[in-house]
């Protein structure tokens, strides 16, 4: 496939797809009807039931931007939570400083700021919601841990830190920095050169986003229509909207595109500024009565090589592990442009075998093994930021996707401040999103116009 290829054009999620673990207890409402048949119509129809399109809906009824009830019609291809909602590593993790320096030199410090203090502001946001709602997701405040074990890199991340320092960005005082021998002990990963700490959480994404499919389907102003794929949107003369699905028709005052890699499917517009990346994960666990080291932190770790990884520890001791990119980068049929994950990644499939033990001091014996492996499709925007609010040159029509394999510390209040604008039509300035994360004519074009790829396929601008 070549990276211009876009034969993936009904952009729909694979239906046989490989099995995360997240969904080891399926969810009684992850193939839910709230009807027989699609309503005949709805103030708003939300595309897509992850965390973007479950998160409008709840903050449209129940959160801060349900002043006036809409009723609201979510349709969903597949099951809630299926997509790469749930099956991402769980991973509630603010980037404190690696993209700022690039984020200041392409946007200016005032607007990268944003973005950090705005992925900052998830850990609170989600936290809270935690406690509201009451929600069992195993969610967990802890510290992240970036880790450097190659020299060059590791003295690259200290001259970045020094010079965010430098900057006195407030947010940098809850970043720990320690380089040479004190890096390995204080991160427990053999070979450190360099270490990073800062606040962080981890969670089980789909038991987050059930648990909100549940609160909003008792409000009574939902309707959700799992393993329905919409075909298409088309406007009436008189402004509302046409929903085609294979089960039928519905109309809604508004849509709210919140399918992520799958967009340029509805909005073609937005095929080469939001690409379809397939990812993979694994679940690692160690045999029952075999005690490992305890981790309380979440990790990024950089190889020798230069392979990056996420991981998360859980309080049952098993690890969930994902990324290498590197790995597969150079093959672009693997991974660039794929909607399909019901297949492994053949380049990277084996790599977290022994992972544990190769790279975590004290595990050498724990007998640690992989029992999961599954794949996701992620969206990639052309210049590495979502596109959040209405769509360009269209009223009515939003838009939340292409969040870059980060969506856990961007989706939420971006929702929230989408919600804002279809319940009270406030402008997006007044949502508090970050200004770089505004989808524009602009930025379609650049993405129409520019080379292929962008940023993901590491052209940086």
């Amino acid at each position: 496939m070549s990276p211009t290829d876009s034969s993936n054009a009904s952009r729909q999620p694979v239906e046989n797809a490989t099995v995360p673990f997240w969904h080891r207890d399926i969810h009684e409402l992850h193939d839910h009807r709230t009807t027989e048949e699609l309503p005949v119509s709805s103030d708003v129809v939300i595309i897509g039931a992850g965390y973007a399109g479950i998160s409008t809906a709840y903050h449209l009824v129940k959160g801060e931007a349900s002043d006036n009830k809409l009723s609201v019609t979510i349709l969903e291809a597949r099951g809630v939570c299926s997509g790469a909602t749930g099956r991402n590593g769980g991973h509630l993790r603010p980037d404190m400083y690696t993209p700022m320096a690039r984020l200041i030199d392409r946007a200016g410090v005032e607007r990268a700021l944003e973005v950090t203090e705005f992925e900052i502001a998830h850990i609170h946001a989600i936290k809270s919601l935690v406690e509201k709602e009451k929600i069992d997701c195993d969610f967990t405040l802890t510290r992240s841990i970036d880790v450097w074990t190659n020299e060059e890199t590791a003295r690259k991340a200290e001259q970045m830190y020094d010079a965010l320092v430098s900057r006195d960005l407030n947010y940098m005082k809850d970043v720990f920095f320690v380089s040479g021998k004190n890096a390995e002990g204080i991160s427990g990963v053999k070979g450190a050169k360099a270490s990073a700490s800062f606040t962080a959480a981890s969670l089980w994404p789909y038991k987050l986003i059930m648990h909100l499919t549940a609160s909003i389907l008792k409000t009574g102003l939902v309707n959700l229509q799992t393993n329905t794929p919409v075909t298409s949107v088309s406007r009436q003369s008189s402004g509302s909207f046409i929903i085609t699905t294979p089960r039928g028709t519905t109309v809604a005052r508004k849509v709210v595109y919140a399918n992520n890699a799958y967009i340029a499917g509805l909005l073609p517009q937005y095929r080469e500024a939001i690409v379809p990346c397939k990812g993979q994960c694994t679940h690692i666990s160690v045999p029952e009565g075999t005690k490992a080291p305890l981790l309380n932190n979440s990790y990024i770790v950089r190889e020798e090589d230069n392979v990056v990884s996420y991981l998360i520890p859980r309080a049952d001791g098993s690890i969930v592990v994902g990324g290498a990119n590197l790995l597969y980068y150079p093959v672009l049929s693997s991974w660039y442009n794929s909607v399909d994950d019901s297949i492994l990644i053949e380049e990277v499939k084996d790599h977290y075998d022994g992972f544990m033990q190769r790279f975590f001091n004290g595990w050498e014996n724990s007998g640690a093994k992989v029992d999961k492996v599954w794949t996701g499709i992620m969206g990639y925007s052309w210049d590495s930021h979502p596109h959040v609010g209405t769509v360009p040159g269209e009223d009515s029509q939003f838009v939340l996707a292409g969040f870059n394999g980060h969506g856990m510390p961007q989706v939420f209040l971006s929702a929230l401040g989408v919600a804002k604008m279809v319940q009270n039509g406030i402008k997006f300035e007044d949502t508090g999103i970050p200004r770089l994360f505004e989808s524009t004519k602009e930025r379609l074009e650049k993405a129409r116009n520019g080379p292929v790829g962008g940023d993901v396929l590491g052209i940086k601008r």
